[in-house]
């Protein structure tokens, strides 16, 4: 079976007995080549279903309209509205995507980076892997490439970062469990220095604080791996201390749901005996029974704004604008996990 190959713009040109140049400036619009000129080698590349090569012409131009895009799990739900948004705005932009995946391992992170910029992306979004330590090659990536950071950000990589306002998210979590009478709230968090679980958990402090309840160490619990499956175990732990918390504030979803189960499996009253708040709006938020108060996460507009700030920066290199945090806020959806009518 004879090898599939691609047509190239010399073979165009030697079929027309025209130039190089003339071609490719009639499949471009150019106004030197005259409409018929256009329509024949338009006609002609479309029955040899020629395909510009947009790496080729990036080498050339230093341009490729093309973003890189890096993220630590695509299959994570809230990534993947992130993700939509990008591909919708850049689209509408005018740039095309390249997606790929650090399956949170920092080496293939690095090596993601380093692909990204040999491909000749015009610029990188990224959402970095967990226990990002190593940041030298990032910044020097970022001498060389505009940069934008989304959801998992650092303070300590100076480019344009697109968050959640966390800690007032948590805040307004936490505040309305306290309105509700909820005196002893526990939470569940990560252990590592992650930016999103501290600044949730900052909100969660501030909270108690400003509203004059007393911090329970006993009731502050943590984990690597903040899953449904964990937030089960933490909360029966929780479970079995002498005085039980009146309610659970879980950095995320999956551990909230975790502890509805656990609640469930030992017949604790939801929300009366224990009321249960979520953070992302996940699917399963809905599903589960009661269905679970949770912070709204914005993906689609994250992922918008990500890209129409890495295009600013792509299109105007000399502008000299001070970097800065893009807060996106949030909303607390109030279901049966923490009310009763």
């Amino acid at each position: 079976m004879a090898k599939k190959r691609t047509t190239t713009l010399k073979e165009l040109a030697n079929e027309l007995k025209l130039s190089i140049s003339t071609v490719s400036r009639a499949l471009n619009d150019h106004p030197d080549i005259s409409p018929a000129t256009k329509e024949i080698v338009k006609n002609l590349a479309k029955k040899k279903h020629y395909a510009p090569n947009l790496f080729a012409r990036g080498f050339r131009s230093q341009e490729t309209h093309i973003l890189g895009v890096i993220v630590p799990n695509i299959s994570h739900l809230f990534t993947s509205t992130i993700l939509k948004g990008i591909l919708e705005e850049a689209e509408f932009r005018g740039y095309r995507v390249i997606i790929s995946e650090s399956q949170n391992n920092e080496s293939k992170q690095i090596e993601m980076l380093k692909t990204m910029t040999q491909f000749g992306v015009d610029g990188i979004l990224m959402s970095l892997a967990k226990k990002t330590a190593a940041l030298d090659a990032i910044l020097q990536i970022l001498n060389h490439k505009p940069m934008v950071l989304f959801d998992k950000v650092s303070d300590k990589i100076p480019c344009t970062q697109i968050v959640i306002d966390e800690e007032e998210a948590a805040y307004n979590a936490v505040e309305h469990l306290i309105n509700l009478g909820k005196k002893r709230i526990a939470i569940l968090k990560e252990t590592e220095n992650s930016f999103n679980s501290e600044k949730r958990y900052a909100g969660y402090l501030r909270a108690l604080r400003n509203n004059e309840i007393a911090i329970d160490e006993k009731i502050i619990l943590s984990t690597e791996d903040i899953s449904l499956k964990n937030g089960s175990r933490l909360t029966r732990m929780l479970l079995s201390l002498k005085k039980r918390p009146d309610a659970i504030f879980a950095i995320t979803d999956n551990a909230a749901i975790g502890a509805i189960k656990a609640l469930h499996k030992f017949n604790v009253k939801i929300p009366q005996e224990i009321a249960v708040v979520g953070f992302s709006n996940s699917v399963n938020s809905t599903i589960i029974q009661p269905a679970l108060t949770t912070v709204d996460q914005p993906g689609d507009r994250i992922g918008r704004t990500a890209v129409a700030y890495l295009i600013k920066e792509i299109e105007n290199p000399d502008n000299d604008e001070a970097i800065k945090t893009v807060e996106i806020k949030t909303s607390l959806l109030v279901r049966d996990s923490s009310f009763t009518a």
